[in-house]
């Protein structure tokens, strides 16, 4: 039998580390992983949101957020473990 890593296994290796989360919509979200639950809701420190500006659709904000945040999971989209946010071609890293 192949090897199989379950999906919260993947994201409770991912604890501690960095995390690149693509809510639905338009916002992502980059933070540092500190816990989770079953219905992946997430704990994250050091969180840093990209959203589109509702004013200028070419422009990003880039907006800071709380030391400790708590996500939805309901909201969240994709999750990418060890991703440091959006490429640096992208419109999202503009406002790096």
């Amino acid at each position: 039998m192949a090897n199989r890593i379950l999906p919260l296994e993947l994201i409770d290796k991912a604890i501690g580390s960095k995390i690149w989360i693509l809510m639905r919509g338009t916002k992502e979200i980059v933070g540092n992983l500190r816990g989770f639950d079953d219905y992946v809701n997430l704990v994250l420190d050091d969180a840093i949101e990209y959203s589109p500006d509702p004013k200028d659709k070419t422009k990003i904000i880039k907006t800071e957020l709380k030391s400790e945040i708590l996500l939805n999971g309901n909201q969240i989209a994709v999750l990418v473990p060890g991703g440091t946010g959006p490429p640096e071609d992208s419109l999202a890293a503009k406002a790096r």
